[in-house]
């Protein structure tokens, strides 16, 4: 009978999951070959070493929290506001939030893990500004919504206080529905002599 090798995808699945669990100490071979039920041995058909794990386990948590949640939008025949609303209930999705937290965390130790989360970030805000400009916001409203949703998202799940009669659900929804609400218009400004 052929031996069958433990896929690539699931190394990195494993990886991502010690991650959320235990930061990035906890990424480590002998643990994740336990946790798969193999022999570390396997590792080394995919892998040359930790950093070469570690390395892409960080990519495919950027490609999986930027680039496959923006061509899932993309691929909606919907408006910019739908869309919106749906990457809030992405965003909202159970578990999202743990490896995120991981990998903020560690970035605050590691130059190289804190420059990838600022090309994380940056592209977040760039497809928020373009879907905000898409609802009719001038460039500086857009910013400064974009960068508050990219702030409710990564800052909610460290907020713990009580809501008196509302659930945090009812209150992220509530702001949501601030955040996708038609652009204020410009107030223009009076030239000298206009009253």
């Amino acid at each position: 009978m052929a031996k069958v090798r433990t896929p690539r995808t699931a190394w990195v699945d494993a990886a991502l999951e010690a991650l959320a669990e235990g930061g990035p100490d906890a990424v480590r071979v002998e643990v994740l070959a336990s946790r798969l039920g193999v022999t570390k041995g396997g590792f080394y058909w995919h892998f040359t070493d930790r950093p070469a794990l570690v390395a892409e386990t960080l990519d495919t948590w950027e490609r999986r929290v930027v680039e496959d949640v923006i061509a899932r939008l993309e691929g909606e025949d919907v408006d910019g506001r739908t869309r919106l609303r749906h990457l809030f209930e992405l965003a909202s999705a159970p578990g999202v939030h743990r490896v995120e937290l991981a990998v903020r965390d560690w970035a605050r130790r590691d130059p190289e893990v804190a420059a990838r989360l600022h090309r994380v970030d940056t592209r977040r805000l760039g497809y928020l500004r373009t879907l905000f400009l898409e609802l009719g916001a001038d460039a500086t409203e857009a910013e400064a919504r974009g960068l508050t949703a990219l702030a409710l998202f990564v800052g909610s799940p460290l907020i713990r206080a009580d809501h008196p009669d509302q659930s945090r659900r009812d209150v992220l929804e509530q702001a949501t529905d601030r955040l996708l609400e038609p652009p204020r218009q410009p107030v223009r400004a009076l030239s000298r002599g206009e009253t």
